[in-house]
């Protein structure tokens, strides 16, 4: 997330400098996902699984880099626009029948997992809202927000995201309440607009 911070901090050159490097040591170009850790000291993977979480996080930061670039960036948010559908579609090429994923993006035997979902409509419904992405994936962005809601308890805690302290297992964490109210926010935005 340093990279929306950098952008609205007036620093648009350097948030697009970092998101290119992210995406040159983590992002897999035939899987058109995200690795989990780079150790740049050492040139290697530390983890070189697709963390589902890990790569809802990369697409809601170039969302929100996007979204805070100057009007006159045209082709940087065009090339960023171009690196957030590359991650969709390497996501969404493995969501599950009931709209959510595993922690491990194409690892079947990882735990089913709530919060990826909620990023991806949050993604979906900015760009949309925004003007830079197409209304093509709506319905799935619609899809993946029921599942979320599905996952809702009693007193509105959303269950089964990567549960904190050790995001090794399904549960509650932070991050899955922000990201549900942050796709909620942008669903109301699309909704009134369309």
């Amino acid at each position: 997330m340093a990279p929306p911070f950098l952008a609205v901090a007036g620093y648009p050159n350097e948030a697009i400098k970092q998101v290119r490097g992210m995406r040159k040591a983590l992002f897999n170009e035939n899987n058109k996902l995200y690795s989990h850790r780079w150790d740049t000291i050492k040139q290697v993977f530390i983890n070189e699984k697709f963390w589902g979480v890990g790569n809802g996080w990369a697409a809601v930061g170039m969302s929100r880099v996007i979204n805070a670039l100057p009007d006159e960036m045209v082709n940087e948010k065009k090339e960023l626009t171009g690196y957030v559908i590359d991650v969709l579609e390497g996501c969404l090429e493995y969501m599950r029948e009931d709209h959510l994923f595993h922690n491990i993006i194409n690892g079947p035997e990882t735990f089913i997992e709530t919060n990826l979902s909620q990023m991806l409509a949050y993604t979906i419904f900015t760009g949309v809202n925004n003007g830079w992405l197409n209304s093509d994936l709506i319905e799935t962005a619609l899809k993946m927000r029921d599942a979320a809601w599905k996952k809702v308890d009693k007193f509105g805690y959303v269950q089964g995201v990567c549960g904190a302290p050790y995001f090794n297992s399904p549960g509650r964490a932070t991050e899955g309440q922000a990201f549900f109210l942050l796709m909620e926010a942008a669903w109301q935005k699309w909704k009134n607009k369309y």
